[in-house]
C-alpha cells in the first residue's frame, strides 16, 4: 500500500512561497493521479490540484496561476509550488494519490499546515 509523507509546510507572510513537498513509498502498483487538498476551519475541503499519469492538471479556480503542482516520478514525489500566497490560502494541505495500491482507493497522506500571516 502507498504512504504518502508531506513536508515544507510552515508560517510565510502575504506574498510569499511555499513548496510542499510529498514523498510516496510503497506499492505504487497503479497510481493514476496524485494531487493535493486543504481544508481550513469551518470551511469545506477543496481540492487545490491534481495531476495524471499523463500529465494532465487541474487547479481549483482560487489558486490557478499561483500555485503548480508537479512530479518527480524518480524521486517518486509529488510538488505543490505555492506563490503569491494570501491569507485564504491558510489551511492544512494533504497530499493524495488515487489509483491501485494493490486495492483501488484513495491514499492520504497526515497533512502540513500552512499559514498566511496578513
Amino acid at each position: 500500500q502507498v504512504q504518502l509523507v508531506e513536508s515544507g509546510g510552515g508560517l510565510v507572510q502575504a506574498g510569499g512561497s511555499l513548496r510542499l513537498s510529498c514523498a510516496a513509498s510503497g506499492s505504487l502498483f497503479s497510481i493514476n493521479a496524485l494531487g493535493w487538498y486543504r481544508q481550513a476551519p469551518g470551511k469545506q475541503r477543496e481540492r487545490v490540484a491534481l495531476i495524471t499519469n499523463s500529465g494532465r492538471t487541474n487547479y481549483a479556480d482560487s489558486v490557478k496561476g499561483r500555485f503548480t503542482i508537479s512530479r518527480d516520478n524518480a524521486k517518486n514525489t509529488l510538488y505543490l509550488q505555492m506563490n503569491s500566497l494570501k491569507p485564504e490560502d491558510t489551511a492544512a494541505y494533504k497530499c493524495y494519490a488515487e489509483g491501485y495500491s494493490p486495492n483501488y482507493g484513495i491514499y492520504w497522506g497526515r497533512g502540513t499546515q500552512v499559514t498566511v500571516s496578513s
